[in-house]
Formats: structure tokens, sequence, C-alpha cells
């Protein structure tokens, strides 16, 4: 992404002070500077080395920082260009991490203000001109901040002329009539409509065309399923709304980003 857009890289690693590993023990000040100080040197040596010939140039920066690490992360970013996203993973290796979003990510997608780029750790990571963005979904609440989040992928869209699609969950029970005189099924219904009118509008105000639907159930699931389904390479998510006028998107942020298929980013 650096490199299509022509944007500075910063590397940042983040050294938890050694006070939160030593508090309890009887250490003096001038050891625990001494040990902090190897600490450090041994981070920058690594640093430096770490994908040394992948990541080149002068657009690249590498950062050692002590404290907090989410706390550093949305510290460094802020200070930033407007235009700042932070990437990072959401989990460890192994089958089983895929459904722990580590704490820091937590963090960061909590305080940051710029979107966050999550994805899962690979074991090698692919080649560049192999990582394509053929299709780009756009999950979307219907509150506020849906026009900000749709602009988002909509302009990543155009940039990779990737197909955009769109899709809303109303938090309906996916095992509900569509028709009929059950006054469940006719309340789904409105709903499904106003929702698929919303979206229009939507589009129609962000000036781009997508491949829009609206899906009932559980969203993180119903999100995944259709990230899934239209072999979504990137899904795009909204965190400023706390609740949209249809559902609550924000709320379901972190088993969206735990579950999906795809790297997540979250405007």
């Amino acid at each position: 992404m650096a490199s299509h857009f022509g944007s500075e890289l910063t590397i940042l690693h983040v050294l938890t002070p050694l006070q939160y590993e030593y508090g309890a023990l009887e250490i003096g000040g001038s050891m625990l500077s001494e040990l902090y100080r190897s600490r450090s040197e041994q981070a920058a040596r690594e640093l430096e080395g770490f994908l040394a010939d992948e990541l080149t140039g002068p657009q690249v920066h590498r950062i050692v920082l002590e404290g907090d690490p989410a706390a550093k992360v949305v510290e460094l970013a802020h200070g930033g260009p407007d235009q700042t996203v932070i990437i990072m993973p959401t989990h460890g290796y192994g089958p089983f991490r895929r459904f722990i979003l580590g704490s820091t990510t937590a963090k960061v997608l909590h305080d940051a203000d710029c979107p966050v780029w999550t994805g899962v750790h690979l074991e090698e990571a692919p080649a560049l001109a192999s990582i394509p963005f053929r299709n780009i979904l756009c999950a979307v609440d219907l509150g506020p901040q849906s026009s900000k989040t749709l602009c988002w992928a909509a302009r990543l869209a155009q940039e990779f002329g990737s197909q955009l699609h769109l899709v809303h969950a109303t938090g309906a029970s996916p095992d509900a009539p569509e028709a009929g005189d059950d006054p469940a099924a006719s309340w789904q219904a409105a709903v499904r409509k106003s929702a698929g009118e919303e979206l229009v509008r939507l589009q129609k105000f962000v000036g781009m065309e997508a491949a829009a639907s609206v899906e009932s159930g559980e969203a993180a699931k119903v999100i995944c399923s259709t990230a899934g389904r239209v072999q979504a390479d990137l899904l795009v998510i909204g965190r400023g709304s706390a609740a949209g006028v249809f559902g609550r998107l924000r709320t379901n942020a972190y088993a969206i980003i735990r579950e999906s298929p795809c790297p997540v980013v979250s405007v």
C-alpha cells in the first residue's frame, strides 16, 4: 500500500517498561537503566534487520519506543499526517488463535481516530504482485458515519479498479418467514425495504454504485458470510457510530475482525 501510494512507512516496535516486569523486585535504578539500555539496543538492531531487503528506501522509518504498546501506537499515529493508517495483526500464529483478538489491537481499535487495517498473521507473506483487490466489501449500519465508511471504500475501489459490494445486516432472525400475515414477517419485510432504500440514497450521496444487499441475521455472521460469498479481498467497516438506525455495527466490530476471511479496515 505504501509503495502504491508513495507513502511513508513507519515500522514501530514498543517495549513494555521494565518497571512493569520488575516492579515488585528489589532492583536498583542503575541496574534498571542498564537493563533497559541493553534491551532497547537489541530491539533496535532486530528492528533494523526486520525485512531489511523487502522494505528499503528513504520512505521507510523504523522506531523503537517504550510504554504501553496501544497508547504509543495511537499517539504516534495521531501525531502524523491526516491520511495516516495504522496496520497491525489481529492475533498470533496457529489455527486456534484465529478467534482471539489481541488486547493491544483491541485498545488501538477503541482509541484510534484514524483508519485501522487489521489482518491475520501469515507464516509467509505472499509476493506483492499477487496481492489483489478485485472485490471490496463495505459493511454499513446506516448510522451517521456510514457515508464516511462508504467514501473510504469507494475511493479504494476506484484506485484499484475493484468491484465494490455493499451489505447491511438488519439483525432480524434469518429463519423468519418473508411474507404472509405474520406480524413478525411484515415487520421484517418493512425493515428490509427501508434499509434497501437507505442503501440507494447512500450510494447516490457518495456518488458510487455498488452491488448492494440487505441480509437478515446477526451482523458479524452476515458480514463475514457475505465477505466469503463475494470473495472479498478487503472488508471495510465503520467504528464511528455507536448505533445506527437499523443496527449496531460498532458493537460487532471485534467479532467481525476476528472472524473475517479477509483483512478488515475499520474507519
